[in-house]
């Protein structure tokens, strides 16, 4: 059920934000059921990315993050430069 992530960060993900956090979260159910875990968030935040033809940009990125299972199923969600 999860998506491909068809590019890589480069260097470090910054301005991190939490944009919604347990029950406000849309697809809670679906993250507890395929990747178990309680307390997940929804972060957005910014990087560098190489995508698969070989050019990098600077994106916002988005993700869910639950304590000891770490970021799953990033997506860019647009361009900043």
């Amino acid at each position: 059920m999860s998506p491909i992530a068809y590019f890589e960060i480069v260097g470090e993900v910054s301005a991190v934000e939490i944009i919604a956090a347990g029950s406000s979260i849309r697809q809670l159910q679906a993250l507890q059921e395929e990747l178990g875990g309680k307390r997940w968030s929804k972060l957005k935040g910014t990087a560098w990315v190489r995508l698969p033809n070989g050019t990098i940009r600077l994106a916002e990125l988005h993700w869910y993050e639950a304590h000891g299972i770490g970021r799953k199923r990033m997506k860019i969600k647009r361009f900043l430069d």
